[in-house]
């Protein structure tokens, strides 16, 4: 079942918030970059590089109650792979998790599949139809009779 659009709200609030404590919650003074807690808690030497592959799969779980597919949780698995082995790397693997930002990644695909998922599901603005009808209808009788009277202007 679709999630409604409250649930949708809390959703994306929740994984926003998230994503932006993980990715890019300190700035860089002097500079436009971002970082978040996720490469630093990469720096610790044996367990950094797991306890940050354990906290992104939050995002999987909201995804999971929201009623993501599986062929959008497949794809957050392989956003937090690739960070998950980029970040494995001595120093490179650091600077590598600070720049590829997998937690943001996957909160913009969530983002993207509810708003899709919720706008199929909820009632369209349809006001506009019977003016839209009209119009065709007025032109396709004009363009007859243009037709009738052979193309020709009175």
């Amino acid at each position: 079942m679709s999630p409604s659009r409250e649930d949708r709200q809390q959703v994306l609030a929740r994984v926003d918030r998230f994503a932006d404590l993980m990715d890019t919650s300190i700035s860089v003074p002097f500079t436009r970059f971002q970082l978040g807690l996720e490469p630093l808690i990469g720096l610790v030497p044996g367990v950094g590089d797991a306890a940050g592959l354990v906290l992104s799969s939050y995002l999987l779980l909201e995804a999971q109650r929201a009623g993501a597919p599986f062929s959008l949780k497949m794809r957050m698995l392989a956003n937090m792979g690739i960070d998950a082995v980029g970040g494995l790397l001595p120093v490179a693997g650091d600077l590598f998790d600070a720049w590829f930002k997998a937690n943001t990644r996957n909160a913009r695909l969530l983002r993207r599949w509810l708003y899709r998922e919720t706008a199929a599901v909820e009632p369209r603005n349809t006001a506009w139809l019977p003016l839209l009808l009209a119009l065709v209808l007025a032109g396709a009788t004009a363009a007859l009779l243009w037709q009738y009277a052979g193309g020709q202007l009175p």
